[in-house]
């Protein structure tokens, strides 16, 4: 919706502004508190307020705790402090080649931005730039109306195609091996830059149109935790992964205060009533049960097929950290044959270095090749009968798709029968439970089964259900 003398962009003053700014930043993920809000207060009552590079750092230092927040906080700002309000000042464009029968010269188009992009200076002029190929080329007409598209805008121009005339461009006489890849990486980084550019400039003008709150929903990035492990993308999972070791400190610390507190052992009803009688009925002292110390063997079944690898990958990456938290770990993993994989993990190999060697040497691609929860769940009770024990945490992952094959319920049942703790994490929605070739709502009726579909779900998750 675009900006209009009845509708301003902060109706509700600065404050108010700067309150629907902080909220925007809380529904994506990220905790702000009323102390950081009102140090963001501070911040922007020092400010020079027409500067708005210093209001973006200003806010970030006031309302950001970790570095990884900043992607979704800059495409927010963007969004909610734009550069600029509908089309950029006449005055201020850049003048971009034409033909003579009126349309652009893509080709010289092409040239000029590889000239902008060789130049490390001209920051602003592609600012410039970005703002017209999103408003000449960007344009396209949708069922509501005009709307813009940083596809579209960038479609023509190719600026990924560009490398080697941006190099050459930045090249001098006389350069070393060395220094013509460090001007490699540099021009792919200017490139990227000006991708991103295109794309703030396009949200910027559909915000106007249909508000910002809504292109927030689709248009930010969202935290690595939050990103559905089914749907996330490569660059989106490698995040997750640099993410795996911060989440198991905070889960190693939650298991750690939880085993403090096991070691006082629940509360004795019985003789905290009969110590009672002697303070007049009044339980002034509790009397707590002893305690049973040691840590519990965990028993992991994964599967890990393609339909659900960046679930499975993440889960072993994250237990895989937390070894030391419990006396024994065994990992197991399947497609459709089950095998022990234990031995691929410690705590100098790299996740991708394991699966490797997981899918190259372990026995876990049975005849079909395809996901077979019945025939896993039988090799494994089969192949490793000693795995569960009355001392068992049995963690199965997986989304229990069975190809419409037998799920194999009694095998199932039997191990859960066994094991001390049994639970079930499923990445799927459990809306999707039971549809199509999903036993899902058949196993749930024998184990206990917990939707994890993003990296946060399945932190609070495991945090909760890991015996201490």
């Amino acid at each position: 919706m675009a900006v209009t003398e009845d509708r301003p962009l902060a109706p509700h003053g600065l404050p108010g502004h700067l309150v629907g700014f902080v909220e925007a930043l809380r529904t994506r993920g990220i905790p702000v508190g009323p102390s950081e809000t009102l140090d963001a207060g501070r911040v922007l009552s020092v400010l020079d307020l027409m500067d708005r590079e210093a209001v973006r750092e200003g806010l970030a230092c006031a309302l950001l705790r970790r570095t990884t927040h900043r992607a979704t906080y800059d495409g927010l700002f963007d969004l909610w402090f734009p550069i600029a309000i509908g089309e950029r000042d006449a005055a201020a464009e850049i003048e971009l080649p034409y033909r003579p029968d009126g349309r652009l010269d893509v080709p010289e188009l092409r040239k000029m931005l590889a000239e902008l992009l060789a130049d490390e200076n001209s920051g602003p002029a592609q600012a410039l730039m970005a703002a017209q190929l999103v408003d000449q080329l960007g344009q396209y007409q949708s069922a509501r109306g005009a709307s813009f598209s940083s596809y579209q805008a960038l479609k023509d121009v190719q600026p990924q195609t560009l490398l080697a005339q941006i190099l050459a461009g930045m090249s001098t006489p006389g350069m070393s091996d060395f220094e013509t890849e460090i001007a490699r990486r540099a021009a792919r980084t200017r490139i990227e830059k000006f991708r991103r550019t295109v794309e703030a400039e396009t949200r910027r003008r559909v915000a106007e149109r249909i508000g910002r709150e809504r292109v927030a929903s689709y248009g930010v990035a969202r935290q690595a935790e939050d990103v559905d492990f089914l749907r996330a993308s490569q660059t989106e999972l490698a995040e997750l992964k640099r993410s795996t070791q911060r989440l198991a400190r905070i889960l190693a610390s939650r298991l750690a205060v939880r085993r403090r507190h096991a070691r006082r052992g629940e509360i004795d009803l019985r003789k905290t009533l009969r110590r009672s009688m002697s303070t007049g009925g009044v339980p002034i002292d509790l009397v707590n049960r002893k305690p049973r110390p040691g840590r519990p063997e965990l028993v992991l079944l994964c599967d890990v097929s393609g339909s659900v690898a960046g679930f499975s990958n993440f889960t072993l990456l994250l237990v895989s950290a937390l070894r030391e938290q419990f006396s024994k770990v065994r990992i197991f993993a399947f497609v459709d044959n089950t095998d022990e994989v234990t031995r691929f993990f410690d705590p100098h190999t790299q996740l991708d270095e394991a699966m490797q060697r997981i899918f190259a040497e372990a026995d876990i691609v049975g005849f079909n090749g395809h996901s077979d929860y019945g025939s896993a769940l039988t090799s494994f009770a089969e192949g490793f009968p000693d795995a569960v024990t009355s001392r068992s945490a049995l963690l199965i992952l997986g989304d229990a798709r069975t190809n419409y094959r037998d799920p194999e319920l009694a095998t199932l049942s039997d191990l859960v029968a066994v094991a001390k703790h049994a639970h079930w994490l499923n990445p799927e929605p459990r809306t999707n439970w039971g549809s199509g070739d999903s036993a899902a709502d058949r196993y749930q009726q024998l184990i206990e089964m917990h939707e994890c579909r993003s990296a946060a779900q399945l932190t609070a998750v495991v945090s909760r259900l890991l015996p201490v």
